[in-house]
């Protein structure tokens, strides 16, 4: 099947087809540093590492980019009422991003350029649309006119009433239309400022995005990510300022993410594809979105509920273009639904005598996991099922598909597994074994291109869950010599009271084990 994404600029899937053969240019808009990462910011950096993930699986090769926007009002405000500096405030918040990613299994981005180090780059790109005559100094700032650019408005498909509505105040009664917005700002007292043609100032925050991805994607990248609240005006402007410049295409696919909102969804696998007219999405979306100033907790806090897997498993469990419908109880019940992943791995490595994470799985589809020690029946499956997985994410990366399509393949495993009573019967054959972990190598590489279950997850608490383990053993223990000297009404007693606190126990041939519900 042929990988087709939808293009927000087309308002349609197209066949996806590089600048250069074999190589994509990806940038995904970054965060402004200013306070801790809450939960919305990680939704666009799962999402496109998972894009490249899976491109580089198809065979790309992938230059991913993410800015960091170390100078903007938010930070200069911030600072200010922090009794602080924006250099220190912004990075402290830059390592609060960084860790929050890599919490998060986010480590293909290939590069991540700050603001402040490429002001000669914005400078450029400023004076040169100021000699073309697209944009004007005034007082110390420099605005981008919009009139003079016949294109403005084709990615938002804004209107000139919509386009001043949803622009960032930026105070001028002189400026030429009340949509032109800032290249350069004139810097107040004690702010950062460089030097430029128009006096000091600083840049404005759209001409960052467009200098840094340039520099390093060339003239007309591949793929601009974002959130669908980035649409307007941010990407409009960016798309705007860039073309001008350089005459040629900005991008040749945008891909905007659904934003991250409180309320009820569907379940998890779920293949949302829930699309209107582009405005009317992002007005509503942005609407609900749950953002720091909404109350939505830091990822850190985030974290202290529930396993960054888990987290992980959530946010792509609907189409990465939909809405993501937050709550601590649907993360919950995605939790309990990876539990039955968690018993397989307990399962292999009980049949086998090897754990999942160490099986080495392919990394691109040539070379995906060879299922030839497989049963025919049992191999079909298992092909059909990696087959129907490749053709969600080539359906404009379907992730919610693909993690359904991860569920069918855990339950034709487990069924292999019940089917051939590999699992607490005699000794499995070797052909069984080796069946066995061909298929659950297809699990490993299959969800390697999701991010997950690519190492052990560690259990929060540390010292006291390993207490608590201690207390299970003797637990169990005490019921084992209860049931030995049939003491069963006090055995039964044992179970139900572990049971009540969602302690679930598994009597199997020669062991008793336990886990949480």
């Amino acid at each position: 099947m042929t990988l087709r994404v939808y293009n927000t600029l087309s308002r349609q899937k197209e066949d996806f087809q590089t600048v250069e053969p074999g190589k994509v240019g990806m940038y995904l808009c970054g965060p402004t540093v200013y306070k801790p990462s809450h939960i919305g910011h990680m939704v666009g950096p799962v999402i496109f590492d998972t894009v490249k993930r899976y491109l580089t699986y198809r065979g790309y090769d992938v230059t991913w980019i993410v800015n960091i926007t170390d100078v903007d009002d938010k930070l200069i405000n911030r600072a200010n009422e922090s009794g602080t500096t924006v250099e220190a405030l912004a990075r402290e918040m830059t390592q609060d991003y960084f860790d929050n990613l890599k919490t998060m299994g986010v480590d293909t981005i290939d590069r991540f350029p700050y603001a402040t180090e490429h002001i000669d780059e914005m400078l450029a790109m400023i004076s040169k649309l100021v000699g073309d005559g697209f944009a004007y100094p005034l007082d110390g700032d420099v605005y981008f006119e919009v009139s003079k650019d016949d294109d403005y408005g084709k990615l938002s498909g804004r209107n000139t009433d919509e386009m001043q509505a949803g622009t960032r105040v930026e105070a001028s009664d002189r400026k030429r239309n009340p949509a032109d917005f800032a290249l350069w700002k004139k810097s107040k007292a004690g702010e950062p400022a460089w030097d430029s043609p128009w006096g000091r100032g600083r840049p404005g925050w759209h001409i960052e995005c467009s200098a840094m991805s340039m520099k390093y994607l060339g003239e007309t990248l591949d793929i601009h990510g974002g959130g669908l609240d980035l649409m307007f005006p941010h990407h409009e402007n960016e798309l705007a300022q860039a073309e001008c410049c350089s005459g040629k295409p900005f991008a040749r696919y945008w891909l905007h993410n659904g934003l991250m909102q409180a309320g009820s969804g569907s379940k998890l696998g779920g293949g949302h594809d829930r699309h209107g007219d582009v405005i009317d999405e992002q007005a509503a979306q942005e609407a609900n979105k749950l953002a720091g100033s909404k109350g939505a907790a830091s990822v850190k806090e985030l974290f202290e509920r529930h396993q960054p897997e888990t987290v992980r498993f959530f946010l792509l469990a609907t189409h990465y273009r939909s809405p993501i419908d937050f709550s601590d109880e649907r993360i919950d019940e995605t939790d309990k639904s990876l539990e039955g992943f968690y018993r397989l791995f307990e399962s292999f490595e009980r049949i086998t005598g090897d754990s999942i994470y160490g099986l080495s799985a392919s990394t691109t589809h040539d070379a995906s996991t060879d299922l030839s020690a497989c049963p025919e029946e049992f191999r079909k499956e298992l092909e059909f099922q990696r087959s129907r997985f490749t053709e969600q994410m080539d359906d404009d990366f379907n992730t919610g598909g693909a993690v359904g399509t991860l569920f069918d393949l855990r339950r034709t495993i487990n069924g292999f597994i019940g089917d051939r009573k590999l699992d607490g019967g005699d000794a499995p054959s070797g052909e069984n074994i080796a069946a066995l972990r061909a298929s659950v190598t297809l699990l490993k590489e299959l969800a390697g291109l999701l991010g997950v279950f690519r190492e052990p997850i560690q259990q929060a608490g540390g010292g006291d869950d390993q207490f608590a383990g201690q207390l299970m053993d003797l637990i169990i223990d005490i019921r084992g010599f209860a049931r030995k000297n049939k003491s069963f009404e006090v055995a039964d007693r044992i179970r139900e009271g572990l049971t009540a606190v969602n302690v679930v126990l598994e009597d199997r041939p020669g062991e008793t084990v336990w886990r949480r519900n």
